[in-house]
């Protein structure tokens, strides 16, 4: 029986993760998020190794939901970077609205395509 949202997060995440795999032409966009910060990977699951990455940490001033927006495009201009145009998202487990919503849009309008 599941006791509480960790729990549940994990048995979504889980679900997702089954479904998910990213390679070298198109990786998974993984999202992870705490109280504070947010953090998105782009993930080739074939090597087992995270091709860039980026975070909120560092921005300061702004609302968690305005920094996610800016990690959202700075990893879709990273992506471009990388002649990266389609990935496979990610969300963890996390519901997708807020943060991750902000983010995903965010590398929307920036290009990246999923």
């Amino acid at each position: 029986m599941i006791k509480n949202k960790i729990e549940k997060r994990i048995r979504r995440h889980k679900k997702i993760r089954a479904k998910a795999f990213g390679t070298s032409e198109m990786p998974r966009l993984a999202v992870s998020k705490s109280n504070t910060n947010l953090i998105a990977q782009l993930i080739n699951d074939e090597k087992a190794e995270t091709l860039a990455y980026a975070w909120t940490k560092g921005e300061t001033g702004k609302t968690l939901k305005e920094r996610s927006e800016a990690v959202g495009a700075k990893i879709a201009e990273t992506a471009k970077g990388l002649k990266i145009e389609k990935v496979v998202f990610d969300r963890g487990g996390f519901i997708y609205s807020g943060n991750i919503k902000a983010l995903a849009d965010s590398a929307r309008a920036a290009g990246l395509k999923f």
